[in-house]
């Protein structure tokens, strides 16, 4: 078999005072990572599958200058298919055996448990607390929440550097939370699917315990966009953070609340963004938001898109540290994003993020398009808005933002 690369995570670090790749598997069915030296990078571009390991040694020469003997190629792929980032048998049947297990167990469990916040239920809660009193000086139940919000954007970033906007939003839905029926959280899938959307009939654990998926919704999307669409991808569920960080706010709010939650995991708009046609002319997006929509107008639902913006500087591909200037035109950027979801026009955020080619990596942008696709006549209030530190020395940023759809 030809080698092809998976998608990969893949960041460039420091070893030994020189820059090099790791890569690491985004559903994380290898603990293990493999460092690539940079100038070795043509070669991942290479591992497309079309190539056989003596074609890859030419076409690498041709292009790079860069000769690798057999055995020097051979050792490298060896490295790669050990940590399962080669679309091969071996990954083929660890992936087979972890969704196994993953639909096996009596729910989903929170993967960032004790590593991106406290496992203990109650230490958690002070956590959350801590942060929604340096929000707004005063204890979570005198904040004061609006019973007309319809849906949330948040953050997905670590609580340790979003904290303070996942709090300056939270509370705002506290009202909202208790009295919703369904929760449909729309989390950014990093590991990018095959299919647009990807669902799970697992249920959410957090530390207070366990968040009931609704499976009569989920069947109503999955026959809408058709089963092996929908389910091809669900181990993602597995990794993802995104529509995990959401379910502990919610859950913080709900505690023994009869809310069930649909959690919906969205690739990549990538080829929306480069390609003639957008997501509006989607098929498999329009008959599930047009099911979405009967729950919608049927019980009460709250829309949570889990969703960061910005993603700049080189800790993520740029040639050159965001400066004050960068800063002021990432704002300025922000701005008219957080502009069009103020006016709920969910075709003209994608259009922003498309005009530039989305320059600034705005990973959040499937499940907000797909929250205001799914919220009709919405209008949305800024709750709170930061650029987070992305790297040691400050020269990368995440930009994230809390707003209220209602």
């Amino acid at each position: 078999m030809n080698p092809k690369l998976r998608e990969v995570e893949a960041h460039l670090v420091e070893q030994r005072g020189q820059p090099v790749i790791l890569l690491r598997d985004p559903l994380r069915l290898s603990d293990k990572v493999v460092l690539l030296p940079r100038h070795l990078a043509p070669l991942l571009a290479l591992c497309d599958g079309k190539w056989n390991e003596a074609e890859l040694r030419a076409a690498l020469a041709v292009r790079t200058g860069i000769y690798l003997t057999a055995r020097m190629l051979g050792q490298i792929l060896a490295q790669l298919d050990g940590a399962l980032l080669l679309d091969s048998e071996r990954f083929a049947r660890a992936r087979g055996a972890a969704l196994e297990a993953y639909r096996a167990a009596p729910h989903r469990s929170p993967i960032m448990a004790g590593k991106g916040y406290p496992a203990d239920p109650e230490e958690l809660a002070r956590l959350l607390e801590r942060y929604i009193g340096a929000a707004w000086g005063k204890r979570p139940t005198e904040v004061r929440s609006d019973p007309s919000v319809r849906g949330l954007i948040s953050p997905h970033i670590d609580v340790q550097r979003g904290g303070l906007v996942y709090a300056q939003a939270w509370p705002q839905a506290a009202e909202a939370i208790r009295e919703a029926e369904i929760a449909i959280i729309l989390g950014t899938d990093h590991a990018d699917g095959e299919g647009e959307l990807t669902l799970t009939r697992q249920h959410y654990a957090t530390p207070w315990g366990v968040l009931p998926t609704a499976q009569a919704v989920v069947e109503a999307i999955s026959q809408a966009i058709g089963p092996e669409a929908a389910f091809r991808d669900e181990l993602h569920h597995r990794s993802e953070h995104s529509i995990e960080l959401a379910a502990v706010w919610l859950h913080y709010y709900l505690r023994d609340g009869g809310c069930e939650v649909v959690p919906i995991l969205c690739s990549s708009f990538d080829p929306f963004v480069a390609g003639e046609s957008g997501p509006a002319q989607s098929t498999q997006i329009s008959a599930a938001i047009e099911a979405l929509r009967e729950v919608i107008d049927s019980r009460r639902t709250l829309v949570i898109a889990s969703a960061d913006l910005a993603h700049v500087g080189p800790a993520f591909g740029d040639p050159t540290p965001v400066d004050l200037a960068g800063r002021a035109r990432l704002r300025a950027a922000d701005e008219r994003l957080i502009a069009a979801i103020g006016a709920g026009d969910a075709e003209g955020f994608f259009q922003e993020v498309k005009q530039e080619g989305d320059r600034w990596r705005i990973c959040g942008l499937p499940p907000i398009y797909l929250a205001l696709r799914l919220l009709e006549d919405t209008k949305g209030e800024l709750a709170g808005y930061a650029q987070c530190p992305a790297d040691q020395k400050g020269t990368s940023l995440v930009s994230i933002c809390g707003m209220l759809l209602s």
